[in-house]
């Protein structure tokens, strides 16, 4: 296994982008169906009393705009851990490690 100098715990930076990712998917949309089967704690009559809860939370475009960029720099840390792990394991030597970084940057990037 490659890497494990941080014991791969850099991936958790990608998972943490991905959730943002779907804040930003959902955000002001309508909940299926699966969603709501979910919340059924909450009772029938629930969404009567409460309609607008039948929708994910709306944030500004703004605030989108920021989760947007949030997601660019967690890639990108992301990537430069991955990218440090190899090195400092003896996985990549420091010019694999240049290269690498800089052609998955690039891909980010695009």
């Amino acid at each position: 296994m490659s890497g494990g100098h941080f014991d791969h715990e850099q991936y958790k930076i990608g998972y943490i982008a991905d959730a943002i990712e779907a804040i930003i998917e959902k955000n002001g949309r309508e909940k299926t169906r699966e969603e709501l089967k979910y919340e059924d704690w909450r009772g029938s009559d629930w969404y009567e009393k409460y309609p607008e809860d039948k929708f994910h939370y709306k944030y500004p475009d703004e605030v989108i705009a920021e989760f947007k960029t949030a997601i660019i720099h967690l890639r990108t840390a992301q990537i430069y851990a991955h990218r440090i792990d190899w090195l400092i394991s003896d996985d990549d030597g420091e010019e694999t490690f240049m290269e690498r970084l800089k052609q998955e940057l690039e891909a980010l990037n695009e």
